[in-house]
């Protein structure tokens, strides 16, 4: 028999398990999503892509800003729901929202938890170079990301793999995995597992600060920063065209190479830059303003000579 889902998720990694879930016919009863947010020209409020989704989909969608209150928390018990989905959603979940579905509420969570607890495991599992993570799906507690877990996918991370590709990779199999959990709960065979106490890291929020690239760092480093920060919000170095004013120059690609010199000089015609340890080669980049282009469809609008110091590095 069809469980009673109550669904609550905001970002475009959300939607394929909303789709799923409505395709494997289960009643979703309704949908929570952040509130639209001004955007455009005119400053509309926009819809969440969840939202939107939802809407297609003739589902009723609900957009507290809070969950706090006691109104908010008797409508959403009012729902009668046998489980709660929570997939990045981006509101905590008083304990009397967690208690109020007859079965509980789960969460799809992109890491192998108990490492990347948090808001970004994603990029933080690229940037610090892991070769493999998982999407969990976690029966969901009053902590940040300790529910135990009943299920779980392994995911391999690619040498040149992007956070938009793994992000998008692990939408797709939380989708699945959250239509199999659903399943096994409504026969009674979810068991949940408790997270092991060791191995437990954080994934603190991407601050813009942090998206400079510092040449000076190892060559591993370096790519792992660039692909854990693309395609938002792009890591970026600063460079002056011919006759021009400094420009920031995203960086969405690029690959491990070889070669040595000063860090952030450009070793040859192809956009190899050189780190502390190795070099890496540029791929992908992007002006402002611009759209994103090969290394070499750059270069024939933006002189880069070999022997150019580019980033922290450069003469000031």
């Amino acid at each position: 028999m069809p469980l009673k889902i109550v669904f609550m998720g905001t970002p475009d990694f959300s939607v394929p398990a909303l789709k799923a879930i409505h395709d494997a016919g289960h009643d979703i009863v309704a949908v929570y999503s952040q509130p639209p947010r001004p955007a455009g020209r005119g400053m509309a409020g926009r819809p969440s892509p969840v939202h939107a989704h939802a809407e297609s989909l003739g589902l009723p969608v609900r957009t507290p800003r809070s969950l706090k209150d006691a109104e908010q928390q008797t409508l959403f018990a009012d729902l009668g729901a046998d489980a709660a989905v929570v997939i990045a959603y981006g509101l905590i979940l008083p304990s009397a929202v967690l208690a109020a579905p007859r079965l509980g509420c789960f969460n799809v969570h992109a890491s192998a938890l108990p490492r990347w607890r948090g808001a970004a495991p994603i990029q933080r599992a690229i940037m610090a170079g892991d070769t493999e993570t998982a999407v969990m799906v976690m029966q969901m507690d009053k902590g940040l990301d300790t529910g135990p877990v009943g299920l779980t996918k392994r995911v391999p991370i690619g040498l040149d793999m992007t956070a938009g590709e793994l992000h998008d990779l692990l939408s797709r199999r939380g989708a699945e995995l959250i239509v199999t959990a659903l399943t096994e709960l409504e026969h009674g065979k979810f068991v949940p597992v408790p997270q092991p106490e060791d191995g437990v890291t954080y994934a603190a929020k991407i601050d813009k600060k942090e998206a400079e690239i510092e040449f000076a760092k190892p060559a591993p480093e370096v790519h792992n920063h660039i692909r854990g920060l693309s395609p938002f919000p792009g890591a970026w170095f600063e460079a002056t065209p011919a006759g021009g004013k400094p420009e920031r120059i995203k960086v969405l690609r690029s690959t491990r190479s070889e070669g040595r010199g000063v860090p952030g000089e450009v070793l040859d015609d192809t956009l190899t830059i050189a780190c502390s340890e190795g070099a890496i080669r540029l791929v992908e980049v992007q002006r402002a303003g611009k759209r994103a282009m090969s290394a070499e469809e750059f270069l024939r609008g933006f002189t880069m000579p070999p022997g150019t110091r580019l980033g922290r590095s450069a003469p000031r």
